[in-house]
C-alpha cells in the first residue's frame, strides 16, 4: 500500500534527471520488459478502472490533454501536450508530467516527469500488444517516422517480442541518421531506407509514428501484405491519421478504449459500424486475437490513461530504498488540520 498521510508532508518528486538515473540503474531494456508486464497486468484488471475519453483542449498549434483514471484505491492523472511544430522551435513535440494519489485520503504519493516515462510506456504498450498479435517468429520491424519515440519502440520490440532488425524511414534523413546512430550498439541490425515502400519490404511488424497533425496517408493498401501486424501510434487526435482507409477494411482492428479511439484514432475515418476489439478482451479470452498466419492485425493506439497509471505505479515501486527522487513541500500540513490559517500566520 502507499504510505499513510502522516508520512506525506513531503511528496516524492521524480525529476527528469532522476528518471534518467533510475532507467540507467536498471537498464532500459529491463525497464521496458518490466513496464510491459505492468501495463499488461493492469489491462487484465480492466473492469476495475474508471474509464473516459481524455479531456482535450485543441488549438491550431496542437492539443493539451488531461488523462485521469482510478482503480478504486489509487488515482492518477497525466498532463500532456502534442504540438507537432514544436521541434522547429527547439521544443519537444510531447511534454508531460503525472501524479499518483491515494483514493481514501486524496493525498498525492508521487509527482513525476512523464515526457521520458510516456515514451517508455508507449513503447511498452506497443510491445505488449505485439507479443499477442504479431505473427509468430516476427524478426523484422519497419519504423516509419524516426522522431523521439523511434528508439524506444525498437528496443521494446527487441526485448519483448524478439525482433532483430529495424528498417527505418523518415522524410527527414537526419532523423533516420539519428536513430541509426543511437541504436548502433543495441544489438539490432539497422537498415536505413529511402522510402516507406523500401522500409516495409520483408517486415512482419510495421510501426507508424509520424507527428504532423493531418489526415495523412503514410501507408497505402499495396504496401501491406498478408500476415502483417501494424502498430499505428501516430494518429492520436481528431484530424490526424496515418493509414489509408483500404488498409482498415482488410485488417482486424484492436484498440485501447473504443469511445476514445473513435474520436482520435485511425478509425475516425470509418463509420460507427466499423468493428473493433478492445485489447483487454484478447487478454481475458472474450475475443480472439490473431486468427491465422495471413490475417492483418492493426493496433490503433492513441494512448490511454490506464497505461500512465501503470507507469506511475511502476516508478513508485522502484523508488523504495533509492535516492532517485526529491522530497517536495507541496502539501499544507498544519498541526491542527482545522487551523490552516494559524499555520499561515506562524510563518509571518
Amino acid at each position: 500500500m502507499p504510505p499513510m498521510p502522516s508520512e506525506l508532508a513531503y511528496v516524492p518528486f521524480v525529476s527528469v534527471e532522476n528518471m534518467m538515473r533510475l532507467v540507467h540503474h536498471h537498464g532500459i531494456e529491463q525497464v521496458l520488459r518490466e513496464l510491459t508486464d505492468a501495463v499488461e497486468a493492469d489491462y487484465r484488471r480492466w473492469a476495475l478502472f474508471e474509464k473516459s475519453p481524455r479531456l482535450a483542449s485543441h488549438s491550431r498549434e496542437g492539443v493539451i490533454e488531461l488523462m485521469p483514471t482510478s482503480d478504486g484505491e489509487v488515482f492518477s492523472f497525466k498532463y500532456v501536450n502534442g504540438h507537432p511544430s514544436n521541434t522547429a522551435k527547439g521544443f519537444q513535440t510531447v511534454a508531460a508530467f503525472g501524479l499518483l494519489a491515494r483514493v481514501d485520503t486524496g493525498y498525492p504519493i508521487l509527482l513525476a516527469e512523464m515526457t521520458l516515462l510516456t515514451a517508455l510506456r508507449t513503447a511498452a504498450t506497443s510491445a505488449m500488444v505485439a507479443r499477442h498479435l504479431a505473427p509468430r517468429g516476427a524478426r523484422v520491424m519497419a519504423m516509419i517516422g524516426n522522431g523521439a519515440q523511434a528508439e524506444f519502440q525498437a528496443l521494446a520490440m527487441k526485448s519483448v517480442v524478439g525482433i532483430d532488425t529495424v528498417r527505418l524511414y523518415d522524410i527527414d534523413p537526419q532523423a533516420t541518421a539519428k536513430v541509426a546512430r543511437n541504436l548502433a550498439d543495441s544489438g539490432l541490425t539497422i537498415v536505413s531506407c529511402a522510402s516507406t515502400q523500401e522500409a516495409v519490404e520483408g517486415a512482419q511488424i510495421i510501426t507508424t509514428c509520424t507527428a504532423d497533425k493531418a489526415c495523412a496517408t503514410i501507408l497505402t493498401d499495396n504496401m501491406v501484405g498478408a500476415g502483417i501486424h501494424i502498430n499505428a501510434i501516430g494518429g492520436d487526435c481528431p484530424g490526424k491519421t496515418e493509414l489509408h482507409q483500404d488498409i482498415l477494411k482488410r485488417a482486424a482492428t484492436f484498440v485501447e478504449f473504443e469511445p476514445q479511439t473513435r474520436i482520435e484514432g485511425e478509425i475516425q475515418q470509418m463509420d460507427a459500424s466499423y468493428p473493433v476489439t478492445e485489447f483487454h478482451q484478447v487478454l481475458d479470452g472474450s475475443a480472439a486475437g490473431r486468427r491465422d498466419a495471413r490475417q492483418i492485425t492493426l493496433f490503433d493506439s492513441v494512448g490511454f490513461a490506464t497505461e500512465d497509471f501503470s507507469a506511475l505505479r511502476y516508478i513508485h515501486c522502484k523508488l523504495e530504498g533509492t535516492d532517485f527522487f526529491q522530497k517536495i513541500d507541496m502539501l499544507a500540513d498544519p498541526d491542527d488540520p482545522r487551523d490552516l490559517f494559524g499555520m499561515l500566520q506562524r510563518a509571518a
